[in-house]
């Protein structure tokens, strides 16, 4: 079996642009962030480029589960495809390097055990200490992670 190729990704390639990534909570709960041009992001998320695109794929044709919680019509309504689907939303909070706002949060969430082997190993490198479903979270370039109360 041929070993699995991994592209790196830089800061510089995702600053400035659109760039999801993904991530765990302490209980095993994934959720999908929104970093919209902050390259504040932990660095194990820019490890493998292939990783973080078969971790996108795999979420995005799960079936979709519950209705959004976000309210309708409104512009977080557009974000919400991970949270139907299982998995909590944050979005980057524009002007605050490494600040992400809750979207929404699945009824249901989904938990790292569910994911095949390979992306399993992967998202276990990006285990954040803070429990997904705080309204507002910090999150460093190193995979430090607060809570953060208004």
């Amino acid at each position: 079996m041929e070993a699995a190729t991994h592209t790196p990704l830089t800061r510089e390639e995702i600053a400035g642009v659109e760039f999801d990534w993904f991530a765990t909570d302490p209980s095993g709960f994934v959720a999908q962030f929104l970093a919209a041009g902050d390259d504040t992001v932990p660095a194990a998320a820019l490890a493998s480029e292939e990783l973080l695109e078969a971790t996108h794929v795999w979420l995005d044709t799960r079936p979709e589960t519950e209705d959004t919680s976000a309210p309708a019509g409104g512009f977080d309504e557009h974000l919400c495809a991970p949270q139907r689907r299982g998995a909590f939303v944050y979005d980057h909070v524009p002007g605050e390097a490494g600040v992400y706002r809750l979207v929404a949060a699945p009824r249901t969430p989904i938990v790292l055990d569910a994911l095949p082997a390979h992306l399993q190993a992967y998202l276990g490198t990006l285990r954040l200490p803070v429990a997904f479903g705080a309204a507002r979270l910090f999150i460093g370039p190193d995979g430090t992670a607060r809570n953060l109360t208004d």
